[in-house]
């Protein structure tokens, strides 16, 4: 890892410490609200130094709310500056790789938020200027800061589960009106957003889909294209997959559907799991099923189970929880929550799902990278802006529809 600058700089109370210089480019909706806690010194070693917008009215709102602070207007002329350490991109995801190879070029550490990319070619570039750079990459899967699925993946990886059979995702409670498909124009299009429900509200659930099941074998995916709102990209997706070892996996999820539903689970040879309503339900077995099944001389006999509950204390932000591992990882040497290079495989199963239903067929991974690339620049330069509505003020603050909704 290479050494980063760090400067003498005052936090937000004026005192005076080390910390990571860092800047924020694009003061959106989320990137404002990253600033916001940066400069309120929510993040101990962080301090925000620099931010960058294109939109004008964004960075008047951030030289009202972050007087101190540096605006540009072009994100190179911030990387160039020499007065941050690391960088924050909070831009639409096709940017996300392009800006973040430029940082590493200039030996900056970077949090990206996800995606990762829109397609695996550039995600992979983007991790092979990582590698190269050698400093710290973060990206901003908070969820895998949730107690809920920490416990979920540490059950399932200390084999208390067993042999996995099957890992079942319904979770259609991505609700949006078409107000908010209205908001931008490069919200829901091919050219400005890559994707629709896979790459814009469900990015933290596939992430976590692998991190705690592993990376399928094979996809076959059916996704439906507007068909709930006045968009040309998916808004309902049905995905089913399988591993080597026979395991299945489906994934449900739609913006489309109200009331809707979370519901997690995960079974194996060993028992099943159930993270529903906040609380992980477990049924543990003293030994396989399949051992069980071939011995026992009893048609109806069933094992006999242990069941537990666990309900976590609500943590704090998830989203400082990553800034503050980030910050962490650059001073102290922590092992990274969620690293970047890790992005690759949520946009690989969502590129996998894209490519199976435009193929009417199952799709092995790794996939043709090329020809996914190929088929969704089709897509992309027949792709028209919609949006009507203006740009609003940045928020500064992390909303509830960022959280799980349980």
């Amino acid at each position: 890892m290479k050494t980063v600058r760090i400067g003498i700089i005052g936090n937000a109370n004026n005192n005076i410490d080390n910390s990571i210089k860092v800047g924020i480019i694009g003061v959106g909706n989320i990137g404002s609200a990253h600033a916001m806690s940066i400069f309120s010194g929510n993040i101990q070693g962080l301090r925000l130094a620099a931010v960058c917008d294109i939109d004008a009215s964004k960075r008047e709102w951030a030289q009202e709310h972050f007087p101190s602070v540096p605006t540009f207007e072009q994100y190179g002329d911030m990387l160039n500056s020499g007065l941050i350490d690391a960088v924050i991109i909070a831009t639409p995801h096709y940017l996300h790789p392009d800006m973040a190879i430029v940082a590493f070029e200039k030996s900056l550490h970077v949090l990206t938020e996800k995606p990762a990319g829109v397609y695996t070619n550039q995600v992979l570039r983007m991790n092979d200027a990582a590698m190269q750079a050698g400093t710290v990459f973060g990206i901003m899967f908070n969820q895998r800061t949730d107690p809920l699925f920490q416990k979920t993946r540490e059950i399932v990886k200390n084999g208390q589960l067993g042999e996995l059979k099957r890992f079942v995702w319904i979770v259609t409670n991505w609700y949006r009106t078409q107000a908010y498909y209205n908001s931008s124009d490069w919200r829901a299009t091919w050219a400005g957003e890559g994707g629709g429900v896979l790459l814009n509200q469900a990015p933290h659930n596939l992430d976590l889909w692998q991190w705690i099941f592993g990376m399928p074998a094979r996809i076959r995916a059916f996704c439906d294209y507007g068909k709930y709102h006045n968009i040309e990209v998916e808004d309902d997706v049905t995905i089913y997959a399988q591993y080597e070892n026979g395991a299945t996996a489906q994934f449900i999820s739609t913006t489309g559907e109200c009331p809707g539903t979370n519901r997690l689970e995960i079974s194996g040879d060993r028992g099943k799991l159930v993270i529903e309503d906040g609380i992980l339900r477990l049924w543990e077995l003293p030994f396989s099923e399949r051992e069980f099944c071939c011995k026992s001389d009893e048609g109806f006999a069933e094992p006999k189970t242990a069941y537990s509950e666990h309900k976590p204390e609500t943590p704090g932000s998830l989203h400082n929880a990553i800034l503050q591992n980030f910050a962490d990882a650059i001073l102290h040497g922590a092992e990274l929550i969620s690293p970047g290079i890790d992005g690759i495989n949520q946009v690989g199963i969502s590129n996998a799902a894209y490519l199976s239903d435009w193929t009417d067929d199952w799709v092995e991974l790794p996939f043709d990278s090329d020809l996914y690339e190929r088929m969704l620049k089709e897509r992309a330069d027949a792709s028209a802006p919609h949006g009507t509505a203006k740009n609003k003020a940045p928020g500064g603050v992390y909303k509830k529809r960022w959280d799980v909704l349980w």
